[in-house]
């Protein structure tokens, strides 16, 4: 059905509005695709609904084309199942959760595994049933702490989430593969450069976990990928190799000196060479053990002191190690904290105070590159003091090893000798991850196998971002005019402009308009007289970014010729009238 300006349901804008952040969120406005309604909530207009629901036609295409099958569950959900899987309290202040009259309680669906795992498990029993793949297309919301950037990072938001169940691992690995290979063909004709890169499955668990990132400058994502290999993870997933354990007989005996007026840690190694040089080199940054002390706040409301050990060259990325963690929250360690462990003498904490056996009692992490061997120079537990040569395996025992010390350009590759990582950003369209059988065993999924025994079945968990991927299709082919839409998913093919006052250019816009949606071709037709100059209908069209803009103007009556444009590359082309339904025809459908 064609679109007619005068009559749709838009009001494209001049300004920026106030609050947009990136080019998508301030074109995706402008533009009259998307209003905010609220924060993180956004109502979705003509223009911009067509693009969604051609987004969605695209995985539905792919998901359908792997024998996948779509169903639908409710988004208001009962409290139980996730009682049952323990993430009605991991999930924290992440969820909208809400009463009924009666008192019962029930949450707005953030995701669905445990629907999906109740549903196969109410219909199927035996291990011929399986494998099955289902699917999703549907609103999802989640209580966003800062929601931002328009429909990137939303409250509510229309997500497809997949998930496959199968009885073996093989069966697995098969399922995963046939997810990662649909998943391909969706963001390639989604037409805007991604990769694929290791990551981890956060808060809902399971290994062998992949995302897929649109490459944008503007993404709240980072991803390394190596100089020499084919390497690439987010930075939340990226494992420092870890040295192997070295001598230390050589290594002098620990011991605690006067260290004042060295407030930073280039001062520290300042201070160290001037006064305790070493025989092998100079102390440099990446000597001295930089401790971090942080709460975890779990799920269940407890509260958890944790001290992070990384080498003093680095800081704690504090979304990798969020990452770590998660659902746990992590907060600063305050001036409150700091009065309930005397023990710690700020500034200048070193492992002495720290471990679980400690008199502090605070667990203590490290980066994995402080292994046995190493010698540190670290804080003494003294005012103004810190401790040197100390020692890993002599001297101190971690708790444990965390990944939490930031990643940078130029860091070794984990996976080869001879590669370095690089570092880029970009925003998350597509999850996949093996599941394996935690669902399944906390809500008791099980079928017979072959030999009439009862096994747990494994899951595999593929989702989309599909509001997200309308902004990262925006940003990643947008320019300085406003959207520039690939032809697959623009809210129409062609946009016609009749450019003039003259009744018999109307006349022939509106032929060709009516026999290009004659022969299936979507347009929108910019019929709009009046007051409304060709300048703001040049300007709308642009804004728009409908793939291709057809002018119906005065070359009509000086060569009986109309101009077609191609809104990505800028190029020109005159055709004749009469022949430029048939070249439209033949454009769109190639």
């Amino acid at each position: 059905m064609m679109m007619r300006m005068s009559s749709l349901f838009v009001r494209t804008l001049r300004d920026d509005p106030a609050d947009a952040e990136v080019p998508s969120h301030r074109l995706l406005v402008r533009a009259g695709y998307i209003r905010r309604a609220a924060p993180g909530i956004y109502s979705w207009l003509p223009l911009g609904l067509r693009v969604l629901r051609r987004v969605e036609g695209i995985i539905r295409e792919e998901m359908n084309g792997i024998g996948a099958q779509e169903l639908s569950f409710p988004a208001l959900l009962p409290r139980e199942p996730y009682e049952a899987s323990n993430r009605w309290t991991t999930y924290g202040n992440g969820i909208f959760r809400l009463q009924d009259r009666k008192g019962g309680d029930y949450l707005l669906g953030p995701t669905h595994e445990e629907m999906f795992t109740l549903a196969v498990k109410d219909m199927y029993a035996s291990y011929k049933d399986l494998p099955v793949w289902l699917y999703q297309i549907q609103t999802k919301y989640r209580d966003e702490a800062r929601p931002r950037a328009g429909v990137l990072r939303g409250r509510e938001f229309i997500m497809k989430d997949s998930y496959s169940f199968d009885t073996t691992d093989e069966g697995l690995d098969r399922s995963y593969a046939a997810h990662r290979a649909a998943y391909i063909r969706v963001f390639d004709r989604l037409g805007f450069d991604y990769v694929i890169v290791k990551a981890t499955s956060g808060a809902m668990g399971g290994s062998k976990s992949e995302e897929f990132l649109a490459k944008a400058d503007v993404g709240e994502d980072t991803y390394v990928r190596c100089t020499a290999c084919d390497y690439a993870a987010n930075v939340e997933a990226v494992q420092v190799r870890t040295p192997a354990p070295s001598a230390y007989d050589d290594v002098p005996a620990a011991h605690a000196e006067q260290t004042p007026d060295t407030p930073t840690i280039q001062t520290l190694v300042d201070h160290l060479n001037e006064k305790y040089p070493r025989d092998d080199r100079p102390w440099a940054a990446g000597d001295t053990l930089k401790n971090v002390l942080v709460v975890l706040k779990h799920p269940d409301g407890t509260r958890e002191p944790v001290a992070i050990g990384v080498p003093g060259d680095r800081e704690v990325d504090q979304k990798r190690l969020e990452g770590q963690l998660e659902p746990t929250e992590v907060e600063p360690f305050g001036e409150t904290e700091f009065a309930m462990h005397p023990s710690l003498v700020k500034g200048y904490i070193g492992p002495g105070a720290l471990g679980e056996k400690s008199e502090s009692g605070i667990r203590y992490l490290v980066d994995p590159r402080v292994v046995e061997g190493t010698r540190w120079v670290t804080g003494a537990n003294i005012d103004g003091s810190h401790v040197v040569d100390l020692v890993v395996g002599r001297d101190f025992v971690p708790d444990g090893t965390i990944e939490a010390a930031d990643v940078r350009d130029g860091d070794a590759c984990p996976n080869c000798e001879e590669g370095a990582l690089e570092s880029a950003r970009g925003i998350e369209m597509g999850h996949i991850f093996q599941l394996g059988r935690w669902f399944a065993e906390a809500l008791e999924l099980k079928v017979l196998d072959e030999n009439g025994k009862l096994v747990t079945v494994t899951m595999g968990s593929y989702g989309i971002g599909v509001t997200r991927a309308v902004a990262a299709i925006a940003e990643g082919t947008l320019d300085e005019l406003g959207l520039a839409w690939p032809r697959e998913v623009a809210p129409a093919d062609v946009h016609i402009i009749a450019a003039g006052k003259a009744p018999e250019i109307f006349a022939a816009a509106e032929k060709i308009a009516s026999d290009l949606d004659a022969a299936g071709v979507q347009v929108l037709y910019d019929d709009r007289a009046g007051k409304v100059s060709p300048g703001v209908k040049f300007k709308d069209a642009e804004l728009i970014g409908v793939p291709t803009i057809v002018v119906v103007g005065r070359d009509l009556a000086e060569s009986g010729t109309v101009e077609l444009k191609d809104r990505r590359s800028g190029e020109k082309e005159n055709v004749a009238a009469d022949q430029v339904v048939d070249h439209l025809v033949s454009l769109v459908r190639s």
